[in-house]
């Protein structure tokens, strides 16, 4: 497991350490759920970019409606 140090304002770490408490969690474990949460997102992204530069209309759109299922979650 990699160790990361970042320099973040001291605003948004005050909130970010918030959002944990209010969540139950440590900062380390909210920073690593909201990364694999931004990695599927761009994952997500290439993947229906490939299918549409493939002309995969069909596949690209049922990726599309699983983001419109998670996001209206």
């Amino acid at each position: 497991m990699a160790t990361l140090t970042i320099r973040l304002p001291d605003d948004k770490h005050g909130r970010l350490k918030a959002l944990a408490k209010h969540r139950r969690m440590s900062v380390n474990k909210l920073i690593e759920e909201l990364s694999t949460q931004a990695i599927a997102e761009f994952d997500s992204e290439v993947r229906f970019r490939a299918l549409a530069a493939c002309g995969h209309a069909e596949e690209g759109l049922k990726i599309l409606d699983k983001l419109d299922q998670h996001f209206s979650s």
